[in-house]
């Protein structure tokens, strides 16, 4: 999803819908009009994780409504995500998104 997004000189979106997602601004997309390459935030996957599950994860550490955040995928973070086997780690405050690349856990 990152390197598709440099690719096509666009933004990352991070969604709050039906579960929580980073993808590209622009990319590939399915038959249905879907894009292609999603990547879901752990546990909030509508398409793998029991409903109940995933909202009310999401409800809890995002909140109720649903959004789209813009990120430039060039910024350090999403390169070190690209240029090592770090994980991507989002957390928010009532004012504020962070991401924060970490070591993936063993």
């Amino acid at each position: 999803m990152l390197a598709e997004a440099i690719a096509n000189q666009c933004r990352v979106i991070l969604a709050k819908d039906q579960g929580t997602y980073f993808l590209s601004e622009r990319g590939e997309r399915t038959e249905t009009g879907r894009h292609k390459l999603l990547a879901y935030a752990v546990g909030c996957n509508p398409d793998v994780d029991p409903f109940d599950d995933w909202w009310e994860l999401v409800r809890a550490e995002l909140g109720g409504d649903d959004f789209g955040e813009f990120f430039d995928p060039k910024e350090g973070v999403f390169l070190r995500i690209l240029e090592s086997d770090d994980d991507l780690e989002l957390s928010a405050s009532p004012t504020q998104l962070s991401l924060l690349a970490v070591p993936p856990i063993p």
